[in-house]
């Protein structure tokens, strides 16, 4: 019999402003630290990605969000994760980074995110693909 491997569950907030995503460098407390990806965080047990969503944003760059619509799924690079994407917009709040998760913030068009490193592998189709159609 084949062991089943149950992926944990994340998701990815795409904030837009004037054409550009804000991806984070992660801190030196995150998983992988120092890669570029747009902000992202585990799914909590009861929580919905909604819910998840706005209490990743708020806990690791200060702002309050609503959650807009899923835009997209993948899987890390490592498969450990599903990736579900969500637009999100701004609400409030300042911005005020967790050092430990965000050692710095960007907002990058698709070109300039190709030119970040280092940055996920599975991130890049979401940037030539999917951030076009938004």
């Amino acid at each position: 019999m084949e062991k089943q491997t149950v992926r944990r569950q994340a998701v990815v907030a795409v904030l837009c402003q004037g054409g550009r995503v804000l991806v984070i460098r992660r801190g030196p407390q995150a998983r992988l630290s120092g890669y570029w990806a747009p902000l992202s965080g585990r799914i909590e047990p009861g929580e919905s990605q909604e819910e998840a969503l706005i209490r990743e944003v708020r806990e690791e760059i200060g702002l309050q969000v609503a959650a807009g619509r899923k835009v997209w799924e993948s899987t890390t690079d490592d498969a450990a994760f599903v990736l579900h994407w969500w637009t999100a917009t701004a609400e409030g709040g300042e911005l005020s980074l967790d050092p430990g998760e965000v050692s710095e913030v960007r907002w990058v068009t698709a070109e300039e995110f190709g030119q970040l490193h280092p940055s996920f592998e599975g991130d890049q189709p979401f940037f030539q693909e999917i951030l076009p159609t938004l």
